[in-house]
C-alpha cells in the first residue's frame, strides 16, 4: 500500500528557521503557493493519482481560495496545525488552541469536517504524547504524525510499527498512519518524503519502494519548486536538506508515480480491516 500526501505550506515555512516563525515575518515574503499548487494538480491529473492534503491553517486563512480548490477537486484535507510550529515547543493549551484554530479555519473554507492531522516535523515525541489526547478531544480520527525512528526533531522510535495501526494512549485511540522506514544494515532509514526523497537516488528510491509493503509519502509544494528563493539564515545542514535535489525532484516524483500505484488516505482507510490492525499502546 503506497499512500500519497502533501503538506500544504509555503516555501518559507521551514522548521529551525527563527527568522520566519511569526505571522509578521511571513507577510514579508512573496507567495509561491498558486504556481506550486498548479504544478501539483498537473502532475496528479497526468498520472491519474489521488492524494491527501494536510493544510497549515494560516495558509487557509491567507489563501482560502487555494484550500477551497483542493476540496472542490475532491481531495481530502487534514490539519497541519495553524502556525506550523513544533509541537514539543508548545504547552498543551497552546497546542489545543492552535490546532482548534486550524480546524475551524479549514472547515470555513471547505464546509467539511476535518478528521485528519499531521504534526509539523513529526514533532509528537516520547515527551509530549499528551498531544494525541488533544487531537482526540478536537475530533481528529486519523493521525499521521508518528516518525518511528530517531531524527533531529525527536521522532518516536519506541512506536515500533511502520504500518497503519491503532494508537492507544491513556484510554483514547486514533488510527495512525506512521511514516514508513526501511531497515538497511540494521539502521532505520526514511526515504519517502521531503529532503529524504529529494536527496535519495531514484534507483534506490525505486528499489526500497518495491520492497516495502507500506509507503507513506509526504511531499511539500516547495519540494517541486527549484526556483524558490533560498533563506540565507539557515544552518548549512538545514540548507542541504531544504535545497539539495530540487532541480531533479519533479522528474523523480513523476517517475515514482509512473512506476508505482498510490492512493490517498481516504481510500487506504476504507481498505484496511481495522479490527485486525496492530494495536500500539504508547
Amino acid at each position: 500500500m503506497n499512500i500519497l500526501t502533501f503538506d500544504i505550506e509555503d516555501w518559507f515555512h521551514l522548521l529551525d528557521n527563527d527568522s520566519t516563525k511569526t505571522e509578521v515575518e511571513w507577510e514579508r515574503y512573496e507567495t509561491r503557493i498558486y504556481q506550486n499548487m498548479d504544478k501539483i494538480y498537473n502532475v496528479l491529473e497526468k498520472k491519474n493519482t489521488r492524494a491527501s492534503f494536510f493544510v497549515v491553517g494560516w495558509m487557509a486563512k491567507k489563501y482560502p481560495d487555494v484550500v477551497k480548490e483542493i476540496s472542490d477537486r475532491g481531495y481530502d484535507i487534514g490539519s497541519h496545525t495553524h502556525l506550523h510550529q513544533l509541537v514539543y515547543e508548545q504547552s498543551r493549551i497552546s497546542f489545543f488552541n492552535d490546532v482548534e484554530k486550524s480546524i475551524k479555519t479549514i472547515e470555513d473554507c471547505t464546509g467539511k469536517k476535518v478528521k485528519m492531522f499531521r504534526a509539523p516535523g513529526f514533532s509528537i515525541t516520547e515527551k509530549n504524547k499528551w498531544a494525541f489526547e488533544v487531537l482526540y478531544e478536537l475530533g481528529i480520527e486519523i493521525d499521521s504524525s508518528v516518525f518511528p525512528a530517531k531524527r533531529s526533531h525527536g521522532g518516536m522510535p519506541s512506536y515500533g510499527v511502520s504500518e497503519p495501526s491503532i494508537l492507544t494512549y491513556n484510554g483514547i485511540s486514533l488510527k495512525e498512519f506512521p511514516i514508513n522506514i526501511y531497515n538497511c544494515f540494521g539502521k532505520n532509514i526514511i526515504f519517502s518524503g521531503g529532503g529524504y526523497f529529494r536527496i535519495m537516488p531514484y534507483m534506490l528510491l525505486k528499489k526500497w519502494t518495491k520492497q516495502s509493503n507500506y509507503v507513506m509519502s509526504y511531499m511539500h509544494p516547495r519540494d517541486l519548486d527549484p526556483d524558490q528563493p533560498m533563506i540565507k539564515e539557515l544552518s548549512i545542514p538545514r540548507k542541504v536538506k531544504s535545497y539539495v535535489g530540487l532541480k531533479s525532484a519533479q522528474r523523480k516524483f513523476e517517475n515514482w508515480l509512473s512506476d508505482f500505484e498510490f492512493i490517498d488516505i481516504c481510500e487506504a482507510n476504507s481498505k484496511i480491516d481495522w479490527n485486525i490492525a496492530k494495536k500500539v499502546i504508547i
